[in-house]
């Protein structure tokens, strides 16, 4: 594995009011390698959600710089950030965030089409990682039609069916029963495993933790522990 992501002094403050001032994150250096599944965990508040944000582009640091594969992404234009989301970066969120009005195959086919595949190259896709994800008998309903758990993976789907080279998973087990959880994980670690993607989470739960290879600890928005395991 190589490093493919570089975090370098990165700090994050939050100005609610004139009179408050909220320092998120503080100095923040971590490397990431190719290929890694890895988690940030520690209580709610160490700035896990945020780090998360800022490495996927959905926020800006207040100093620092995030390189993904070589390219710096921090002072990137909308537009540019955009199309970085786009096209490296898939994501999975803990309210799953499916359009309610798509079918399972068309929500996962969504960020595909943005990038303009043809849709034959759509559907064998979406018809293989759903087989990977044991969602292929789901794929014409809506998500108002499935379960909490299928609608995560639905989100899964989603997010590496574009091929992207980073996936970030936000507390994707929060709203899962122990069982779906664990389905879930195993799942990702397969597609990690099989696909080669780099996946990022961020959670306390310990079954994410326990299937992590690279573990990252933060607390009050400093890292505190690093560590990863062969």
């Amino acid at each position: 594995m190589t490093d493919f992501l570089r975090i370098t002094g990165v700090n994050k403050t939050f100005q609610p009011s004139k009179e408050i001032q909220v320092q998120a994150l503080h100095d923040i250096h971590l490397t990431i390698e190719r290929g890694d599944l890895a988690v940030l965990s520690g209580p709610s508040g160490s700035g896990k959600t945020t780090l998360l944000n800022i490495i996927g582009g959905l926020d800006s640091p207040s100093s620092g710089e995030v390189l993904l594969d070589g390219q710096q992404i921090t002072g990137l234009s909308q537009a540019d950030l955009s199309q970085v989301r786009r096209d490296q970066i898939g994501f999975v969120f803990q309210a799953y965030n499916l359009i309610p009005v798509l079918t399972a195959r068309e929500n996962i086919e969504y960020v595909m089409k943005l990038q303009g595949r043809k849709q034959a190259e759509c559907d064998h896709r979406t018809m293989e990682v759903a087989e990977k994800l044991a969602i292929d008998t789901l794929l014409d309903k809506l998500p108002s039609q499935m379960s909490g758990g299928q609608q995560q993976r639905v989100a899964v789907a989603r997010a590496v069916a574009a091929t992207p080279k980073l996936v970030l998973a936000d507390e994707p087990t929060a709203n899962l029963d122990s069982v779906s959880a664990a389905s879930l994980m195993e799942m990702m670690q397969r597609l990690n495993e099989d696909e080669g993607v780099t996946i990022i989470f961020s959670s306390h739960d310990p079954l994410v933790i326990d299937k992590a290879r690279h573990s990252v600890i933060l607390h009050d928005g400093k890292v505190i522990a690093n560590d990863r395991t062969s």
